[in-house]
């Protein structure tokens, strides 16, 4: 075994899925770049949302009740990041993307992401930094080129991952084996 190496504990260990979390601020769309998201729950489709409450995409959850979680492409890193850089407080992202509406009317959604889903707030828990929004996944929105059957395609979707402390953006790697399916070889070779 490798030789380990103790580590301070926190949220920084795993790669995280990066999304653009978007809400209606005074009937305007904004969007914040975060990486403490994460599924919670199957059915219903929970997720959390760990957001420091101070940013502009926070009024707008506490105003309407709901967010959009949007999954942008590597293609749109620059303005990811931008999102992440500059508060909605500070600068108007009304127009940096293609914005579209669902069933919610008030979760603003992204159109150059491929994968989009409309959320409703269901509670908040707020820690000493961080607000965790737990919310239920009302509707997904996803390019019709990336579906295959019940499946979507992630090497099209082509997620961006944000890992810590080195601050940095990574793609999703190649395919390795499907789950529920290659451990069974294991119970096999054992008997």
């Amino acid at each position: 075994m490798a030789k380990k190496k103790m580590m301070d504990p926190g949220p920084f260990v795993l790669p995280m899925p990066t999304v653009l979390v978007g809400a209606n601020v005074e009937g305007k769309p904004n969007f914040m770049t975060a990486a403490f998201v994460g599924i919670v729950n199957f059915k219903p489709a929970i997720v959390g949302c760990g957001l420091n409450p101070s940013h502009r995409t926070c009024d707008g959850i506490a105003e309407n009740s709901t967010f959009s979680l949007n999954i942008p492409p590597r293609e749109l890193v620059e303005k990811t990041d931008y999102c992440g850089l500059y508060s909605g407080n500070k600068v108007d992202k009304t127009d940096l993307f293609d914005v579209f509406y669902g069933e919610l009317n008030t979760a603003p959604m992204i159109g150059e992401c491929r994968l989009s889903a409309e959320c409703k707030l269901i509670k908040t828990v707020p820690y000493e930094q961080d607000t965790l929004y737990l919310a239920e996944v009302v509707q997904v929105h996803a390019d019709e080129d990336v579906v295959d059957g019940d499946n979507l395609d992630w090497q099209k979707i082509d997620p961006l991952i944000f890992t810590f402390p080195d601050k940095s953006y990574w793609g999703l790697g190649a395919h390795v084996a499907d789950a529920w399916s290659v451990g069974k070889a294991l119970k096999k070779a054992s008997g």
